[in-house]
């Protein structure tokens, strides 16, 4: 695995554990030396998949600007190391976070496991303060639960909690703390974690992508987010990325691919995408029988929901899936950049100049004319519309990304295979042929005066020039 460094992971028996019916804390030097190394991960490219070598099979599943978390095995028990800790992440070339995650990066690393498997979770805390973590969707002892103060004491800065329990159903779920949670998930502090079926064949898939959906409001300049941020959030991503720094996802012609996704944004996500239906097939409450699976081509997720859907790949091409929020599909987002479609400011922008050169009046036609333009921008900080094509400019940021569908696929090939090679007289073109004139409606006429904007400050005249109250007929208040 790329730049995955596994500090020794090396297998160990005989450990010093606290088992039971609450997580337990792991101290002392004797209790260390049985505990397995936590892997780190540098790089924000998709790894590929870590495919058992051992144990029951399964198609394992490839995190979208991830990795999965090795383990190891002691006797009966699956083991795993999380460690807790501030992170750097580059969001997209370009801009970087000081974040929290895990192992290196945010959001942490995907655990895998089987159904039945008896997991051992390690988790030390190198964060300033406090921590826990919750198994969201996962059956287990309620001590194992992992809400700070009602099923555990929290984890404090330098200690290492252990946490066990067998999986007890296959599914899409995850990993997020209960413990100062508003400031520790909004700092990106959250993971997949995929219980794949006892059974290798059911509803198998050939290729199996994850990723979560997260935002950040992280001002031009800045590199911490702003944990306090409810609603106006400004870089909306996934797996703590934006386009175009979000991989694509590649799969090859008439392949079986499932999509999951979880979301720990404020907000609801519909993920929509681009040339083909599918079909829902799982969430974090279970699978969906196939008798009652429903045919999408957008499906929503809600606040702490899991989705997962299915399709055949038999459509080569680029084919575009994002969240359908137009504002979730930009950078770096002002909330009170001013509406200027239809002002003119070719004077304005005259007079401007001669006190800032190189003045660039935007906004009068639209604002598609960002996503060519290469403007000098604030250190550490994204255009808010960005990204370029084999056609030009795609205009998009935040959650977008693109399923790349291509023949000829090794298995186990998930590398960036370039632009789709169009088939000849496949792609939109210019008309170059003539065109009637367009029917419009007549103009206005002296006796229906053009559409003019009143100022809502100043009263409205009356028949006879008087001044008219407002509606309601309250003038005095």
């Amino acid at each position: 695995m790329t730049n995955l460094s596994r500090r020794g992971f090396l297998g160990s028996s005989g450990l010093a554990l606290a088992s039971g019916l609450t997580a337990g804390a792991v101290s002392g030097r004797a209790a260390f030396a049985g505990v397995p190394e936590a892997p780190t991960m540098a790089d924000a490219a998709t790894q590929p998949p870590l495919t058992p070598t051992t144990g029951p099979d399964y198609q394992p599943v490839a995190t979208l600007n991830g990795w999965s978390l090795p383990w190891r095995m002691n006797g009966d028990w699956k083991e795993f190391h999380l460690v807790a800790e501030p992170v750097e992440r580059e969001l997209a070339p370009g801009m970087k976070a000081y974040l929290w995650g895990y192992n290196g990066q945010s959001p942490g690393p995907t655990i895998e496991a089987v159904e039945g498997d008896r997991v051992r979770i390690f988790v030390t805390n190198r964060l300033p303060e406090h921590t826990t973590v919750h198994w969201h969707g996962q059956r287990l002892p309620n001590g194992m639960d992992g809400v700070g103060g009602l099923t555990q004491p929290h984890i404090p800065p330098g200690k290492t909690f252990v946490y066990e329990f067998q999986l007890r159903r296959s599914g899409t779920f995850m990993y997020h703390p209960h413990s100062d949670e508003m400031v520790q998930m909004a700092m990106g502090m959250m993971g997949f974690f995929v219980v794949h079926p006892k059974d290798p064949a059911f509803r198998r898939v050939d290729r199996d992508f994850v990723f979560l959906l997260n935002a950040f409001d992280i001002e031009p300049g800045a590199y911490v987010p702003k944990v306090n941020t409810m609603l106006d959030f400004n870089l909306w991503c996934w797996n703590s990325r934006v386009f175009p720094g979000i991989d694509p996802l590649v799969v090859g012609r008439n392949d079986r691919v499932r999509v999951r996704f979880g979301n720990l944004t404020m907000t609801n996500h519909p993920i929509h995408m681009h040339g083909y239906e599918f079909r829902v097939s799982c969430t974090d409450g279970g699978w969906v029988d196939p008798a009652a699976a429903w045919d999408e081509v957008s499906i929503d997720c809600a606040v702490g929901q899991m989705r997962a859907f299915d399709f055949v790949a038999d459509e080569p091409g680029d084919w575009a899936i994002h969240c359908h929020k137009s504002h979730h599909t930009m950078n770096a987002m002002g909330h009170s950049v001013k509406t200027y479609i239809g002002v003119d400011q070719k004077e304005l922008a005259k007079r401007i100049r001669k006190l800032t050169p190189g003045y660039m009046p935007m906004g009068a036609t639209g604002m598609g004319e960002m996503g060519s333009m290469e403007m000098p921008l604030p250190d550490n900080t994204l255009p808010m519309m960005t990204g370029f094509a084999q056609f030009g400019p795609v205009e998009m940021g935040g959650m977008f990304s693109v399923v790349k569908v291509r023949e000829g696929l090794a298995k186990n090939d998930y590398k960036d295979p370039g632009w789709f090679k169009n088939p000849e007289g496949t792609v939109a073109f210019e008309y170059q042929g003539q065109l009637p004139a367009p029917a419009r409606a007549a103009p206005p006429g002296a006796d229906a005066p053009a559409w003019r904007v009143k100022d809502p400050r100043k009263p409205v005249s009356g028949a006879q020039g008087q001044a008219r109250p407002p509606a309601g007929g309250h003038s005095g208040h």
